[in-house]
């Protein structure tokens, strides 16, 4: 017989180096799996072997009934005819277990009356038993040997592999090991009770705890600022404590990072927006500074942008009164979490507009003005206003215009109107026309090379063209071209505001944003598009006709009507003597016995009306505005009452021709018919301005002088002029210079004899009886509840 070659070859050296490190461990993951699956399958039989006993074990043996005598005399029989076993090949343990299984009721003995089925116990009682016997045997097998492969030997005869038998893991005895473990621990740490502290021990470990990570806070601080291009692993150190979980000192500590991490941010971001690199950047070998930089910066993005993550998912935990797994802060203590993380956003959104991720620090914090929370909402607020205060190029204003226009949309215009007040902080005083688009910032024209060889000599045109260049450079570097793109910013600005103004008011013209809208138009009406100004004054008009506006919101239509009039609608044919009745009538409608801002607008409005548009304005018109206001400037504070006086007195130096309200004679027919609505149908030429005389004893000496003033002839020069502080100020000026706030007139008399309320009254003589009794009123109630001097009171009221 030839003996057969055995084919299996050592491997060689080559094919060792070949086999490589991945199908090693995949190998070895392998093995790992089938002793855990093997492991696994192993205890699944115990556990159903036990679990076999057990049903048996608990079974309880049914009583034999006995047999029917037909039924009987069949079974003798039939045993007579059977063979007898052979019970002495037969062990007694089988003999007892036969017997105890004859003693259990088949279908022969069953009461047949039950209407349980007939096999439904057998099938139960066999079956585990039959599903037990039917899974196949796996005796315990030695695991399969692992080798690992070593490092060859090389002798004479050649290269001799090396290999080593690898420990196999037995993961059941493992797992038992673990258990013991775990279970002498508990037993350890249950035989050691831990002593219970007192409320002040617990209060001086606190504030132990709580030193310690302020000063190790305050350390990481110190280290970063120091020198922040080395320090990114101590910032992101110092960002980790934002999750601290000692539920003594947690709220405190991460109350302290948000603001510590804030600070540290404003101080060492760059003055530039930090793009990620390319893919040809990134394999460009670059000097060892850049690389430097390129670190450091690439890490401070990396923690910014986890930092203000943290501060979000705080925000929304609180939103959504959501309690983290660990339960470390309670839902009370979240709130003044978000309320730190809000302050944070808001000062990170002012100080670094330039930096990266302000557009999602936008996001945040605009719907958050609109917050139930009255801090958070206000914080939010006062944020945009400074954002829009120092944008001066826009392009930040957009950004935030773009998402509050979105918000309001998005909740179907249920916002509060603080939301839509923040439109009237932005800095916009011109747009872009599309007419005047070439003529905004002409280019400058260099001369032609055919016309410098005309007019200039050989050296000339060598200067000019020095000169040229450097202009070119020049024109690169100068504003000329940020005033384009700051033109275009501020015009798509604007267009998204008049859109979401002009959706108010075309679909919820009820809405409490109305006021908002129309104070905003009221401030830019003069940069709409003047092909909307036919149809913006038809709904202004129809808003004031249909009586559902407070006085307040009829008094913003006005004013942005004479607004638009006032701008482009120059050129406009329009007739706004609806509105110059509107006002007239409801001049009245002031209050009288408090400071309001209802004041500022009505003067603005006066203003615009009769001062800007003194040519289409008539004699008549200003002369029944001139006699209303003066008996308007009797009912109302002082400083509504210099208001109103100062603005008279430009009246009378824009129209000449009213002096004569200063005459008692008559001009022309008709008579003087105050109740009526009509200015120009009033016959205001046949008054006078009899309160100018009431006015000149008011008790506050500036209403004195302006009264006297008027009385004069309103005189530029002279004796009766007024001081140049009072003089070159406006209406408006003049009434916040004398502004009183929150007060309320209280007649001033409270400790006066009934000889001195008599002479006060009686010295008003200009008053109808209904003040009289009014002001007697006031005297008694002030009497009793206001013991106040009368000449104290006097100089408290006295703002001159």
């Amino acid at each position: 017989m030839k003996q057969r070659k055995n084919k299996k070859r050592v491997p060689s050296f080559r094919k060792l180096l070949k086999t490589s490190k991945v199908k090693l461990d995949n190998k070895l993951k392998n093995k790992q799996f089938k002793q855990q699956s093997i492991a696994k399958k192993y205890r699944k039989e115990q556990r159903k072997l036990r679990q076999a006993v057990k049903d048996v074990t608990s079974r309880t043996s049914v009583p034999l009934e006995e047999y029917k005598k037909k039924h009987a005399a069949e079974r003798k029989e039939e045993e007579e005819e059977e063979e007898a076993l052979p019970l002495d090949m037969m062990d007694e343990d089988d003999l007892k277990l036969m017997e105890d299984l004859a003693q259990k009721a088949s279908f022969v003995t069953r009461d047949l009356s039950s209407s349980e089925p007939v096999h439904a116990k057998k099938r139960k009682q066999e079956s585990v038993i039959d599903r037990y016997e039917k899974m196949p045997r796996r005796m315990q097998t030695e695991p399969e040997k692992e080798l690992i492969h070593l490092l060859p030997i090389k002798d004479k005869s050649g290269i001799i592999p090396q290999t080593m038998e690898k420990p196999v893991i037995n993961v059941a005895q493992n797992e038992e090991e673990e258990d013991t473990e775990e279970m002498e621990v508990v037993e350890e740490s249950s035989e050691e009770p831990q002593p219970v502290l007192t409320t002040d021990e617990l209060l001086i470990q606190r504030r132990r705890k709580l030193q310690e990570k302020k000063i190790h806070i305050a350390a990481l601080a110190a280290a970063i600022l120091s020198d922040p291009e080395n320090s990114i692993k101590k910032l992101k150190e110092l960002r980790a404590m934002l999750m601290e979980q000692d539920p003594n000192v947690a709220v405190i500590v991460r109350k302290l990072v948000m603001v510590s991490l804030m600070e540290i941010f404003k101080d060492i971001t760059p003055s530039y927006k930090i793009r990620p690199l390319t893919e040809a950047e990134k394999h460009t070998k670059v000097r060892k500074e850049t690389q430097k930089l390129r670190e450091f910066e690439e890490g401070l993005v990396s923690q910014y942008k986890f930092y203000l993550e943290n501060l979000e998912q705080t925000v929304k935990d609180w939103k959504q009164r959501k309690l983290k797994k660990s339960n470390v802060i309670s839902l009370k203590a979240y709130k003044g979490l978000a309320e730190i993380a809000v302050k944070c956003l808001c000062e990170l959104l002012v100080v670094l507009p330039h930096f990266n991720f302000h557009n999602n620090i936008i996001v945040l914090i605009v719907p958050l003005m609109n917050d139930t929370s009255k801090l958070i909402s206000e914080m939010c607020c006062e944020a945009v206003k400074k954002l829009f205060k120092q944008d001066k190029l826009g392009s930040v204003s957009l950004g935030v215009v773009k998402v509050i226009s979105g918000l309001v949309k998005s909740r179907n215009y249920d916002v509060r109107p603080e939301v839509l007040k923040i439109f009237l902080h932005l800095r916009i005083k011109e747009v872009e026309v599309k007419k005047d688009t070439e003529d905004i910032t002409a280019k400058k024209k260099f001369m032609s090379c055919k016309e410098k060889r005309k007019n200039l000599s050989r050296m000339q045109r060598k200067w000019k063209k020095a000169e040229e260049k450097l202009e070119r450079e020049l024109l690169e570097a100068e504003a000329s071209e940020s005033k384009e793109k700051k033109l275009k910013l501020h015009t798509e600005t604007l267009n998204i505001v008049f859109l979401t103004y002009f959706r108010i008011l075309k679909k919820v013209q009820k809405s409490p944003l109305l006021p908002a809208v129309l104070e905003g138009l009221a401030k830019f009406a003069h940069l709409i598009n003047v092909e909307f100004f036919d149809d913006l004054l038809v709904v202004l008009h129809s808003l004031i006709a249909s009586g559902d506006l407070s006085y307040r919101e009829s008094l913003h239509c006005v004013l942005t009507a004479f607004h638009i009039l006032s701008g482009q609608g120059d050129v406009l044919n329009i007739d706004p003597s609806k509105f110059y009745s509107h006002l007239y009538r409801t001049l009245f409608r002031l209050h009288a016995g408090a400071t309001n801002d209802d004041m500022v607008i009505v003067l603005q409005c006066l203003n615009v009306m009769l001062t800007k548009r003194r040519k289409q304005v008539s004699q008549q018109r200003a002369l029944a505005f001139i006699k209303r206001l003066s008996t308007l400037a009797l009912h109302v504070l002082p400083n509504s009452s210099v208001g109103i006086l100062a603005t008279n007195r430009i009246l009378m130096q824009t129209f000449p021709k009213t002096d004569l309200l200063l005459d008692n004679e008559a001009q022309g027919s008709g008579l003087y018919l105050p109740e009526l609505d009509e200015p120009e149908c009033c016959n205001a030429q046949n008054t006078a301005l009899w309160e100018l005389h009431a006015l000149r004893r008011h008790y506050h000496p500036t209403v004195q002088k302006f009264a006297d003033h008027l009385i004069a002839g309103a005189p530029a020069e002279g004796s009766e002029a007024l001081r140049p502080d009072l003089s070159r100020r406006s209406g408006t000026e003049l009434f916040e210079t004398y502004n009183m706030k929150g007060m309320t007139f209280n007649p001033p008399v409270a400790s006066v004899t009934p000889r001195k309320k008599d002479k006060f009254l009686q010295g008003d003589s200009f008053l109808n009886e209904d003040l009289k009794e009014l002001i007697q009123t006031h005297l008694n109630e002030a009497a009793v509840h206001r013991p106040l001097d009368f000449a104290k009171h006097l100089k408290e009221s006295s703002l001159s």
